[in-house]
């Protein structure tokens, strides 16, 4: 079974940006699509952010043009650029493989890396 670790997460201050990794035990990401999703305290796992085998794109409508998916087949690698964070990006970011649109998560969860972000 494929493993997924997180990576990246911290404490920023309001405005600032953080680069999230996603690194594969074996080469997924030209096979499946992946997708980023967090879950803040008290509310359920939102997707973030998805991409396809084929590179297609997906984002929640609170991150649009702030975040960036993109990832490395190379390196096993998928990350998160979040630029002009915002106090309500705070929560735990977990990768996983996904259905294309990222509505569904389709492997196991890992352990998440914990944004916080605050003044």
């Amino acid at each position: 079974q494929v493993q997924l670790v997180e990576s990246g997460g911290g404490l920023v201050q309001p405005g600032g940006s953080l680069r999230l990794s996603c690194a594969a035990s074996e080469s997924i990401f030209s096979i499946y699509a992946m997708a980023w999703y967090r879950q803040a305290p008290g509310k359920q796992r939102e997707l973030v952010a998805a991409i396809t085998s084929g590179g297609t794109t997906n984002y929640a409508d609170s991150v649009k043009g702030r975040f960036t998916i993109s990832r490395d087949n190379a390196k096993n690698t998928m990350y998160l650029q979040m630029n002009s964070l915002k106090p309500e990006d705070t929560a735990v970011y977990y990768c996983n493989v996904a259905s294309p649109d990222g509505l569904f998560a389709c492997g196991t969860w890992g352990q998440g890396t914990q944004v916080t972000v605050s003044a």
